[in-house]
């Protein structure tokens, strides 16, 4: 039995420290890096939070002169990045802290693509040829440590921005920048009140799903989408019903990790369309995948069919056909409250013709198991928006 209330070191795919109370060792890392001007970057909803405060005060502390830069939406702006980049550089900083859900740590990362070099910020788009980075200027350390168990983006340099001019959302990355060091303190999401950790988690389950069937061979990365799966199915219900669980809570992030992991190989349609709907409307990401899954989930029925029995057998279910998964994850979406129908998350119906265009030059369309044209994707858009489930 795993036993979730201990400390574990890992060393793949980064540097990861796990356990309760950890975040306290935050002050000597930065100091094993040379960091002595941390800028540690949140999203604007977490820059008020306890922890936050606390990871402030330790630092100075330790004799650090560290700053905060919270100006970050929970769809990270391009010009909020570039904000950023600039306030690091006014403060002459050393390294990066980048803290929070997904849109804290993708603020944090998109910052530490910029701060050293004047390529512009979508040269480091995923599918670009990555920029030269001069190895007199290399990228600032960065240490990772989500407050959620949904992103699981902490091992990845990768970020998700919008582009204010488009408003398309774009994933922007560069081989060279990694994690100097990943938290991973269960104590943090204690108090993530129960709609971010239903959010959050349906996140982290889509991201272990879609992982997973993409058609690539990478047994690496769908021995973590299982894993991942069997560890976030049957907690996230425990954690919404019963938020200071600690074993729950472990089991969470630990298993949001994974699937962060597992989605190196790629994503799907989900991610496609709701990367869209966030760029335009604000959404919650978490959310919005959460409502899209199961329409996804039943374009794709025929080329999935192959996976389903593990991940049926992985999650626990007496059913291991599609109808018994998708079942299952419809339920699981009633259970934590999931609204029906983007509809019900503010996106018009005038909306669906300009969202399928941007969804086919999303990466993650690319990646789906199963092939779409323009006119399949605008009816999923359409059953999104008054059916879903």
């Amino acid at each position: 039995m795993i036993d979730f209330a201990s400390d574990q070191d890992w060393s793949f795919p980064v540097p990861i420290k796990y356990g309760a109370g950890r975040i306290k060792e935050l002050p000597q890392l930065c100091l094993d890096q040379g960091m002595t001007r941390p800028f540690l970057v949140t999203d604007k909803g977490s820059a008020n939070l306890p922890f936050i405060s606390a990871i402030m005060a330790d630092l100075k502390s330790a004799g650090m002169d560290a700053s905060l830069y919270s100006d970050i939406s929970p769809n990270p702006r391009d010009d909020e990045i570039l904000a950023g980049r600039q306030h690091y550089l006014d403060g002459s900083h050393d390294g990066i802290i980048a803290v929070g859900g997904g849109s804290g740590m993708d603020g944090g990362k998109a910052i530490s693509l910029t701060v050293n070099n004047s390529h512009d910020i979508w040269a480091f788009e995923w599918e670009k040829t990555p920029p030269e980075i001069d190895p007199n200027h290399p990228f600032p350390p960065l240490i990772c440590i989500p407050t959620t168990a949904g992103t699981g983006a902490e091992t990845e340099s990768t970020a998700m921005v919008t582009d204010t001019k488009l408003m398309m959302k774009w994933c922007i990355v560069h081989p060279l920048q990694k994690p100097v060091a990943v938290i991973l303190d269960p104590e943090l999401t204690f108090d993530l009140p129960a709609k971010l950790t239903a959010w959050t988690g349906v996140d982290a389950l889509v991201h272990a799903i879609e992982g997973y069937v993409v058609d690539n061979f990478h047994p690496l990365c769908d021995g973590a989408a299982l894993e991942g799966m069997r560890l976030i199915y049957p907690n996230l219900p425990v954690v919404y019903d019963q938020p200071h669980h600690l074993e729950a809570r472990g089991a969470m992030l630990v298993g949001s990790c994974l699937a962060g992991v597992s989605f190196i190989k790629g994503l799907g349609l989900v991610h496609a369309i709701s990367h869209m709907v966030g760029a335009e409307y604000d959404t919650h990401h978490g959310l919005t995948n959460a409502v899209i899954l199961p329409v996804v989930l039943r374009y794709n029925a025929d080329a999935i069919a192959e996976k389903i029995p593990n991940m049926t057998h992985v999650m626990g279910l007496a059913e291991h056909n599609f109808d018994g998964f998708y079942g299952a994850v419809c339920a699981l979406l009633d259970r934590l409250d999931i609204p029906k129908n983007l509809s019900d998350l503010g996106v018009p119906d005038d909306a669906i013709t300009r969202l399928a265009e941007k969804t086919m030059k999303d990466s993650a369309y690319g990646t789906n198991p199963k092939p779409s044209t323009q006119a399949d994707i605008e009816a999923m858009i359409k059953e999104a928006l008054h059916h879903g489930r």
